[in-house]
């Protein structure tokens, strides 16, 4: 496995190290829990959706928690009272948590548990002041006319 240093970046750039850090982040990727399978899915351009596996949970034992730029799930199986004898056992039905990182400005807006897939909806919602906005070139005799304008209102104001 490769290893990149990024020392030298936190010393020249500011505001990187969250990249850095999700860098070191998928490196680790095999540690990453597979358990339970799960997809994640671009529904639009500003639009997602993670699709988790859950059969044989409840919704009062799922859990989901979005801090900042982080959203977590986590499944708490209760412990079952009664013995049981299994000749196959191919269902898990242990605890689990599972977190995912999110780009700024992602959002959950929803989450949905249907036929034992827990669907939580994303959506990506981009402030007005960060969207790039169209400035208007004006006219020169237009500009000069305001600027007269301008002019003999701060004039007369005075």
């Amino acid at each position: 496995m490769r290893h990149f240093d990024f020392s030298p970046l936190y010393r020249s750039a500011i505001g990187f190290d969250r990249f850095a850090h999700l860098f070191d982040a998928a490196q680790l990727a095999d540690a990453q829990p597979s358990y339970p399978p799960y997809n994640i899915e671009r529904v639009s351009e500003d639009r997602y959706r993670i699709a988790m596996a859950v059969a044989g949970f409840d919704r009062s034992e799922l859990d989901l928690e979005s801090e900042r730029d982080t959203l977590k799930i986590i499944g708490r199986k209760a412990k079952d009272e009664a013995a049981k004898t299994f000749l196959h056992r191919g269902i898990a039905s242990r605890s689990f948590e599972h977190r995912f990182q999110l780009a700024d400005h992602v959002k959950v807006v929803s989450a949905s548990l249907d036929n034992g897939l827990l669907n939580i909806e994303l959506v990506r919602e981009i402030p007005d002041t960060l969207k790039p906005r169209k400035i208007l070139i004006d006219d020169v005799t237009t500009v000069g006319a305001a600027n007269d304008k301008v002019g003999f209102l701060n004039r007369q104001a005075a």
